[in-house]
């Protein structure tokens, strides 16, 4: 899988965000903010690489070749949001007529973009349970142009087979997008595995501190790249320098947190596997064989940070989240702090109740980001929220707790 150069991309994504600086006596060790709005030039008809920061800014350039080098690829584009990042590969690809493939389960604002608005320019959607490349194959169209997965899903955790899905669409002449937001590329590379780019809401696990909005593309293809900055320039939905240096700070330890609260997770997850209030746990590790065996292969160094768990009834889930006092309920991922949101009601509650049911977004489906407070502290303050609410009902024998998804 290529994961031995890890540790040398991540240090090298870490020297990219220090441009600017150097090691003269009394140099700074943190690169400064290029916050200007415009660049000066030294007469008519020059061409300087920065003018106006609509378009592109110092700044907002170290986060872009951190961000390439991280996946092996030339600098990144970045975005004010990671929607922005979307509707920017959206338009860059798209026309009238068009149509996109997309995993069943994934962010609500994607399925938003998805079902609201890329409608209005004539452009259609088929939403497939992209852990199955048939069905995959079966979607596919004479105008399909975009296959749109996310692995692990958000919040279910599906598993998708990313190389088998990228040689159908290829096949088929399709581009592969990967919402890698979940694993960052220290866990997983989708360009190693036949995507054509990766979309991130740097928002979450890469920026890492809850201080910075932001979105990006990662590809290999400088063509694709150019589409999507001019994209970016016409629509003026740029990363702000701040934004951009402050993420930059989070890249210099984000192989360090995704590791440690991958690990975290892990032994949460496993914890609440066995919990009696608990009807269904979600991680990657806790999946059917086949999709533990695509994760080992696909995931480097960890399953990431984020478990899902499933309470009975809405009830029990409002119950457990007013009583937590160490884990902060938002609507969020990716922070150093424990998080757990609620899906129905935040991310996907503008999905509608039953496709959102039909992909296992249940009313008492919580969504747990942990942090890196010491794991013993989590799980009491998990226990003591768990002594306000029932135990859970023995499942039937015929229920699989190593699926995810509740489709009948």
């Amino acid at each position: 899988m290529g994961h031995r150069d890890e540790p040398g991309r991540a240090y090298a994504a870490y020297q990219c965000t220090r441009i600017g600086t150097a090691r003269g006596d009394g140099h700074p060790l943190a690169a400064p903010i290029v916050q200007s709005t415009t660049f000066a030039r030294s007469g008519v008809g020059t061409d300087p690489t920065h003018q106006y920061s609509r378009v592109s800014n110092p700044s907002v350039s170290a986060l872009e070749k951190g961000l390439g080098e991280l996946e092996g690829a030339p600098p990144a584009v970045c975005f004010g949001t990671g929607l922005a990042a979307e509707a920017a590969l959206f338009l860059a690809v798209l026309r009238a007529g068009d149509h996109v493939a997309c995993a069943r389960c994934v962010y609500g604002g994607t399925t938003r973009l998805l079902q609201d608005l890329l409608p209005r320019l004539g452009i259609t959607c088929t939403f497939i349970d992209a852990r199955d490349p048939s069905e995959l194959a079966a979607a596919l169209r004479p105008r399909t142009r975009l296959v749109f997965l996310e692995t692990p899903s958000n919040p279910t955790l599906e598993i998708t087979d990313i190389s088998a899905c990228a040689t159908i669409a290829k096949r088929h002449g399709a581009i592969v997008a990967v919402d890698n937001t979940f694993l960052t590329p220290i866990l997983q590379n989708p360009l190693n595995l036949g995507a054509d780019i990766s979309v991130y809401s740097t928002t979450k696990f890469i920026d890492g501190h809850s201080v910075a909005l932001g979105g990006a593309l990662v590809s290999r293809d400088e063509r694709l790249l150019d589409r999507v900055r001019h994209i970016r320039k016409c629509t003026g939905s740029i990363q702000s320098p701040f934004n951009a240096w402050l993420t930059c700070q989070g890249v210099k330890t984000l192989a360090l947190r995704i590791r440690e609260q991958s690990r975290s997770a892990h032994e949460i997850a496993d914890w609440l596997k066995h919990h009696p209030s608990v009807v269904t746990t979600h991680y990657p590790s806790l999946k059917s064989d086949d999709a533990r065996r695509i994760a080992r292969e696909q995931h480097a160094a960890g399953n990431g940070a984020v478990v899902s768990f499933e309470l009975e009834t809405f009830d029990d889930a409002h119950s457990f989240v007013s009583a937590l006092r160490l884990c902060t309920p938002v609507e969020h991922v990716g922070s150093v702090e424990t998080l757990i949101t609620h899906p129905a009601t935040m991310t996907h509650a503008d999905v509608p109740i039953a496709e959102r049911r039909a992909v296992g977004i249940s009313d008492g489906l919580l969504r747990l980001s942990v942090g890196l407070e010491p794991v013993g502290m989590i799980i009491e303050d998990l226990e003591r929220a768990f002594t306000t609410i029932r135990p859970a009902p023995s499942p039937t024998p015929s229920r699989d707790q190593s699926e995810v998804s509740h489709v009948e």
